[in-house]
């Protein structure tokens, strides 16, 4: 690689060669591998831009990807959800989605929408064909199918966020009941403060814990508990914040007693599932038995690990309680505009089907609302060259890919 001005060496680098067809692009494409560092790529870089090259648009090559048929606009999005992955659940979906599980799914669904729009432009244009109109009960039959796919596409989303942002797991209870010491236990590294000072965490503190079948966003939050302090009041508005958005709450207590008191004041603030964790296990000598509660109660020691993978364990039953794991047929629904394209399908259909069974419409405007449907699953899987869906999906790449 030289200097297109003076001529200098710039490096000893790679050029690799892809012919057409067979590039991720469907493009002839080059590759160059230099060595790495800070200075020799953006030499090389300017190089090429000095000599007549630019640089790629964010997303530009996936986009002529798609635009070159190597790619549909939904498997497209999955190579950016794969690079964006930070859970094993995550990667796991966008590997999928990959593997154009979700596009088939997508395209079944455009197809029978279509099949829908035929049957009603059979029946308006030919009423008196062969056995005469089609009978209302196979159409209303019809767009009852669509919708319950509809709808199990869309039950999807609750589980997707899980994979994507994790579930949220508050450890709540009194001050000083070993909250920090649990998370930082949970974690294997120390991630919050410890103190046998009562209201030493005055904020809420969040942790991304790696964890099957959902990634766990552990958040400590501050003791629950009447103060004048002004920020520890602050502290305890935080964490009834959390506590109203969780998934599932671990009441953290010393003692069986404090765990009773500490479920009920929690019970206050949120209608999450509930684990306990009698702390503290290796200092306290009483029987944990005695906890009288509705929910599973662990004894657990930070110090010694006692008990943790048994509260893990507990946690997550309570997450699939309380968020329904879909079938395994029915891939998950993870980007918004999905959810917003299948939304306004479902809207589409379920306006056209109440119509339908009212006979309330003539069946040419009825069917408008059918056509709508097929119009935001052609946006969906970009059979259209719609420029803004573009320019949405390609905007969120990084430079180039």
């Amino acid at each position: 690689m030289r200097d297109p001005t003076s001529g200098d060496v710039l490096d000893d680098a790679l050029a690799t060669v892809f012919p057409a067809p067979h590039s991720y692009t469907g493009e002839t494409v080059v590759e160059i591998s230099t060595h790495g560092g800070s200075y020799v790529p953006q030499a090389v870089l300017a190089a090429l831009v000095a000599a007549g090259a630019r640089p790629a648009a964010p997303g530009e090559f996936t986009e002529r990807a798609v635009l070159n048929g190597k790619l549909d606009l939904v498997r497209a999005e999955a190579i950016a959800d794969l690079i964006d992955s930070r859970s094993r659940a995550q990667h796991r979906v966008a590997m999928e989605h990959l593997s154009g599980t979700l596009s088939r799914q997508f395209e079944a669904l455009r197809s029978a929408v279509i099949e829908l729009d035929a049957l009603l432009a059979f029946d308006i244009d030919f009423p008196e064909e062969d056995a005469g109109a089609l009978p209302r009960e196979r159409i209303d039959a019809a767009c009852g199918a669509l919708l319950a796919r509809l709808d199990a596409l869309l039950a999807t989303v609750p589980a997707a966020q899980l994979g994507r942002d994790g579930a949220t797991i508050v450890l709540a209870g009194p001050p000083n009941a070993g909250k920090s010491s649990l998370l930082n236990a949970l974690v294997g590294e120390s991630r919050v403060i410890v103190s046998d000072m009562p209201g030493t965490t005055r904020d809420a503190v969040e942790v991304l814990l790696e964890h099957d079948p959902w990634p766990l966003r552990l958040v400590d939050t501050a003791g629950l508990r009447e103060s004048d302090d002004p920020v520890e009041r602050l502290g305890v508005e935080v964490s009834a914040r959390y506590l109203a958005r969780a998934h599932v709450v671990v009441v953290c207590a010393e003692r069986p007693d404090e765990l009773t008191r500490g479920a009920a004041t929690i019970a206050g603030f949120t209608e999450a599932p509930r684990v306990g964790a009698l702390t503290k296990c290796d200092l306290v000598s009483q029987r944990y038995e005695t906890a009288t509660t509705s929910f599973p109660v662990i004894a657990v020691s930070a110090m010694e690990g006692t008990g943790l993978q048994a509260l893990l364990d507990a946690i997550t039953q309570a997450v699939a309680t309380s968020v329904t794991a879909p079938p395994a047929e029915v891939p998950l629904v993870t980007r918004a505009r999905h959810r917003a394209a299948l939304t306004r399908a479902r809207d589409e259909l379920g306006m056209f089907r109440e119509a339908w069974a009212m006979d309330a419409l003539p069946a040419p405007v009825a069917s408008v609302h059918v056509r709508a449907a097929v119009h935001a699953l052609d946006e969906l899987i970009g059979v259209v060259d719609v420029e803004d869906v573009f320019a949405r999906v390609f905007a969120s790449f990084c430079v180039g890919k």
